[in-house]
């Protein structure tokens, strides 16, 4: 384990989902933390935190480690922007001295770019861990899986007006991961070198269907829970009802017919990394009791 000297950490997306843990986590490590955020007032960061507004390339200055948000380069529909914005903010961050950077990605960054629907969001994991892993600095490249905060986003909805869950593809099992898992790790290669080179695909501890995680989630606020299944294009007619452009609904239903390209898929690093059982979905889904309720 390397330890940098008195290390100042730059986070990027410092109020996301996963930032937002992973500043605690730093500052818990004794590290001295700067976050980038679009709202420093908004931000309610904690006290000991150097909040700086706007473009991260501006608050380089005795950083040793980067923590960058493929979202902190703008939300661009043109993916060379972003290659563009990456390059410049890591050549910059070379040029001041910053020696390890640490990205979040995806896991599948290496398939086709039609499995790959964030993209259309403008968040490109593919061009930033490009970039990054080219930076000629130390890099670590967080390949992450579906993420546990995401079923928020896909059910709470219907949770909070009722005890069934309608959605496609019942069988599609994944293992979803805790954003406090991914923010641990991130902290991890911040401030070791342990991580050095390495693309770790970040899973949770064990893969579940979508009905099992609907019995979680309902356990967790006191109701029973079940899922149906309904038909792929009833599913889409939801997603674009609910304001979903098209596009991003067709990818995400290619996705979940291929249970994100990683059925049953449990990796086992957040373990190795971090030395403990990765956080179960029954635990997040008590965290976060409060977002299914009505």
């Amino acid at each position: 384990m390397i330890r940098l000297p008195n290390a100042t950490v730059l986070v990027t997306g410092a109020t996301g989902t996963v930032g937002r843990p992973l500043i605690d986590l730093l500052l818990a490590q004794g590290a001295k933390v700067r976050a980038v955020t679009r709202d420093a007032r908004a931000a309610a960061l904690p006290d000991g935190v150097d909040v700086v507004e706007g473009d991260p390339a501006g608050a380089l200055d005795g950083v040793s480690s980067l923590f960058l948000n493929p979202r902190a380069l703008g939300l661009n529909p043109d993916p060379r922007a972003v290659t563009a914005a990456a390059d410049r903010l890591l050549s910059l961050a070379r040029e001041h001295g910053v020696r390890r950077v640490v990205t979040m990605s995806a896991l599948n960054v290496d398939h086709d770019l039609d499995e790959q629907p964030s993209r259309l969001r403008g968040e490109y994991n593919k061009e930033t861990e490009a970039a990054v892993t080219a930076s000629g600095m130390e890099w670590t490249a967080l390949r992450s899986g579906y993420y546990a905060v995401n079923t928020i986003g896909s059910w709470a909805a219907q949770i909070r007006a009722g005890d069934t869950v309608r959605g496609a593809y019942a069988a599609a099992a994944w293992a979803p991961l805790h954003e406090r898992d991914l923010a641990a790790v991130a902290a991890h290669a911040l401030l070791t070198g342990d991580l050095a080179g390495e693309r770790p695909v970040l899973t949770g501890p064990r893969a579940l269907t979508q009905q099992e995680m609907i019995e979680t989630i309902g356990a967790a606020i006191g109701r029973p829970l079940r899922f149906e299944e309904v038909a792929p294009e009833a599913a889409r007619q939801g997603f674009l009802r609910g304001g979903v452009p098209e596009a991003l609904a067709d990818g995400f239903l290619t996705l979940q017919a291929r249970s994100y390209l990683q059925h049953d898929l449990v990796t086992g690093e957040v373990e190795r990394i971090l030395g403990r059982p990765g956080l179960t979905f029954a635990e997040w889904a008590t965290e976060h009791a409060t977002d299914f309720r009505p």
